[in-house]
């Protein structure tokens, strides 16, 4: 009888950990879905070459990092980025600064001495609160390459979006917020690249 009870608490615990083991795994992006109906840049600018993003190490995490009340964080095992944050943060500031800009990313392609846009920022804070708010702080430079007058200007930016309950509505907050920023660095790189003095964006 106790080798029976033994065994069958053992099958007990096999099949709580196989269920434990087979909780789907959710996949986001930070790339937002394209939006046909949205329009351009009316004025094709310069091509432009994104650098590599910084994230802060806090939520460099293959898995969600989110905010639990006071200062309480979580690591959200089946909730996961498709790809590092950090190349995440980049392709979807790739992708909007394009689109801003109504030119192309050049970034690893060889050079050709031609007027560019360098672009380098650096993710301070990405602050997920769910049911509540998706925030980000960054540091970003835009310096102009091989133009007739080389300039350059240097900015910090900060962007929170208020996003409902779920985790795909702190998503698409980060991708909202994301938006917002790369307008900002887009504005300063086409006031370069026309030649203009750019202002840091206000706020």
């Amino acid at each position: 009888m106790m080798r029976s009870a033994r065994h069958l608490a053992g099958v007990a615990a096999g099949l709580l950990l196989a269920a434990c083991a087979s909780a789907p795994l959710h996949y986001y992006t930070l790339v937002a879905p394209a939006d046909e109906s949205a329009a351009a840049s009316s004025a094709p600018s310069l091509p432009f070459e994104l650098l590599p993003v910084g994230v802060p190490a806090q939520v460099d995490q293959p898995q969600l990092v989110v905010r639990e009340g006071g200062q309480g964080v979580a690591l959200l095992g089946s909730e996961r980025w498709i790809a590092p944050l950090g190349d995440e943060v980049r392709s979807a500031l790739s992708a909007e600064l394009a689109r801003e800009l109504g030119s192309a990313d050049v970034s690893g392609l060889p050079g050709n001495g031609q007027p560019l846009l360098r672009i380098k920022l650096d993710l301070r804070r990405f602050d997920s609160a769910p049911g509540s708010y998706a925030l980000i702080e960054a540091a970003w430079s835009v310096r102009l390459l091989h133009g007739e007058r080389p300039a350059a200007l240097a900015c910090t930016s900060r962007v929170s979006e208020a996003v409902g309950p779920g985790y795909p509505a702190l998503v698409q907050g980060h991708q909202r917020a994301l938006g917002r920023l790369a307008a900002q660095v887009a504005g300063v790189a086409r006031a370069l690249g026309s030649g203009r003095t750019p202002a840091c964006p206000a706020g």
